[in-house]
């Protein structure tokens, strides 16, 4: 690709693409556009170093914003926009790129659609799908830069023993090392939303534990945080309609009294996997065990 295939996008001015675009973002349908230049030109940065760019996914792209700016620095960009309107107007301000083939529009829900293959994801997520669109991600293993909620990306980042630290700290940190790179304040949006956003970066690496069924070790952690100012060994006697345990008292019997004494913020993701390969030895009906559960 040549530079001159990347001219025309990089610098359209934020508010001038809402105008063009015809419409102003709904707050009761998440649409909260980064208007502020500063902050639009450095999100594409914040991808991991010697991050592939041929093919950059953009979840709910809006009126363009960081989708000018992400074609000026990948190969190629697929949007997926649910608004008809954004989506149409996205198609008609980037037609020298789709004629190039550097650009696709995908008119649909981010949760429901067929993602296309990509090799990195930058996005503003609607806070209400974050959640669920970033562990839709997650699992593939690819660079991510994502906007969040200030709170949610804290909780997503925090370690072992702060007070952000939850279930979501584990999943997400299951899958990659999670970094919050900048936080954004409610200014730098049209519509102001009423919270905070911050920047996060994940990026892909195994963890540094063995887990047999990581569906049964997110459940399993997911039940444990549902009792978390309980001690473990409460939590998993009382929790067993949520991590499937057939039966718990067998597991308290098998794992270590230190660990069982602890609560779910005071342990670490490697301790949590370690803790569930019990959890599945001595607890699920079939397992290795011998343990009599008294």
């Amino acid at each position: 690709m040549t530079v001159s295939d990347r001219t025309d996008v990089g610098s359209r001015d934020p508010a001038a693409l809402i105008r063009r675009a015809g419409e102003r973002g709904n707050p009761d349908f998440d649409q909260h556009f980064l208007v502020d230049d500063r902050v639009v030109d450095r999100i594409p940065t914040f991808l991991p170093a010697e991050s592939d760019t041929s093919h950059v996914l953009e979840i709910g792209g809006g009126p363009g914003i960081l989708t000018d700016r992400l074609l000026a620095v990948a190969d190629r960009v697929t949007v997926i926009e649910r608004d008809p309107t954004f989506a149409d107007h996205l198609r008609e301000e980037f037609a020298a790129a789709r004629e190039a083939d550097r650009l696709t529009v995908i008119e649909g829900d981010a949760l429901e659609v067929d993602l296309p293959e990509f090799s990195a994801c930058v996005s503003n997520l609607p806070y209400s799908a974050s959640s669920e669109i970033a562990f839709r991600l997650l699992p593939l293993g690819k660079p991510l830069v994502l906007m969040f909620q200030k709170e949610f990306a804290d909780r997503m980042a925090a370690e072992s023993g702060s007070d952000e630290y939850g279930r979501l700290s584990v999943s997400a940190q299951h899958y990659a090392d999670v970094e919050v790179v900048e936080y954004v304040p409610n200014t730098a949006f049209d519509p102001q939303p009423a919270v905070q956003s911050a920047i996060v970066r994940l990026t892909p690496r195994a963890p540094d534990y063995e887990v047999d069924d990581e569906t049964f070790f997110l459940d399993f952690v997911k039940a444990i945080f549902t009792q978390r100012r309980k001690t473990i060994r409460n939590g998993i006697r009382n929790t067993a309609h949520i991590s499937g345990l057939d039966d718990p008292a067998a597991v308290v019997e098998a794992a270590d009294e230190e660990l069982l004494g602890r609560r779910a913020g005071n342990v670490a993701p490697a301790e949590f996997a370690a803790l569930a390969a019990v959890a599945a030895e001595y607890g699920i009906d079939g397992g290795d065990s011998t343990a009599n559960g008294d």
